[in-house]
């Protein structure tokens, strides 16, 4: 890529799932190659929080989110916070995630809801912005970001997936919307919708890598180094050449990940 030329950040992907014989070395070099030059690595499941930091904390282009998946929320007591406390510490942790509410899956919403309430009280304890999962839950979900007063972290609406009022709602909340491998598909009208009416500053891109490839790789593993597709996408959407997305994209993903920085502590660039 040319000097000067901005990189693509992908605001979620999965380098500790990726298949067995991709690592995640291997799968940043060819993204980098492909023009992508940051990335977030959101939590699932709270064994794999200590790889995630391990991964961060090997490439200076790499982040981790721990957190529970609110498919994971059985997982949270008090051991889980106690540690995901700790962790929030670590230089290579910018923010939480990825957390929320899951209508879709048969796990207790009284769990889901502990966990959601008690991460997000350790994000703004700790001033981390908060990667935000969602099915068939928004009203909810907002209702308990607003209860918590996320606003003064912020964060990141990820696989979004709901109406342009509720994304209006939550960009008035300090959060951003990603988008990812679903918008490239024939019938993503609601994601086009949404992308159309949102101000340039609330767009960011993600992977979600293995999951959710784009067009045309739909039925294969996703790649780190697909996000230019997604990235092409947006462009047509918006009506902005390449450098223009890569760059208000990476600009409004900084933006949100450096909310944690303390006076004499220097933000992630």
């Amino acid at each position: 890529m040319k000097e000067g030329v901005s990189r693509l950040f992908d605001s979620h992907c999965h380098l500790d799932r990726l298949a067995p014989e991709t690592t995640a070395g291997a799968a940043l070099s060819a993204a980098r190659r492909a023009g992508v030059g940051g990335w977030l690595l959101p939590g699932v499941r709270r064994r794999h929080w200590p790889d995630l930091l391990a991964i961060a904390a090997a490439d200076a282009d790499v982040r981790a989110a721990p957190g529970l998946h609110p498919m994971m929320a059985a997982q949270w007591d008090d051991s889980a916070a106690t540690e995901l406390a700790g962790l929030l510490q670590q230089p290579e942790c910018a923010a939480v995630g990825e957390i929320g509410l899951d209508g879709m899956i048969d796990i207790p919403r009284r769990l889901q809801e502990t966990a959601f309430h008690e991460q997000l009280q350790l994000a703004v304890a700790a001033g981390k912005p908060v990667l935000i999962h969602c099915r068939r839950a928004w009203g909810e979900v907002l209702a308990i970001l607003r209860r918590e007063r996320a606003e003064r972290v912020g964060g990141i609406l990820h696989g979004f997936g709901g109406s342009p009022q509720i994304a209006r709602e939550a960009v008035d909340l300090g959060f951003v919307i990603a988008f990812g491998g679903p918008l490239t598909y024939p019938n993503a009208r609601k994601r086009v919708e949404v992308l159309r009416g949102l101000p340039d500053d609330a767009i960011v891109l993600e992977s979600d890598a293995p999951d959710l490839p784009p067009h045309p790789h739909r039925g294969e593993p996703n790649r780190p180094e697909w996000l230019p597709l997604i990235a092409a996408k947006v462009a047509e959407i918006r009506g902005w050449d390449s450098e223009e997305t890569a760059r208000i994209t990476t600009e409004n993903t900084h933006r949100i990940l450096r909310r944690q920085s303390q006076p004499g502590n220097e933000p992630w660039t």
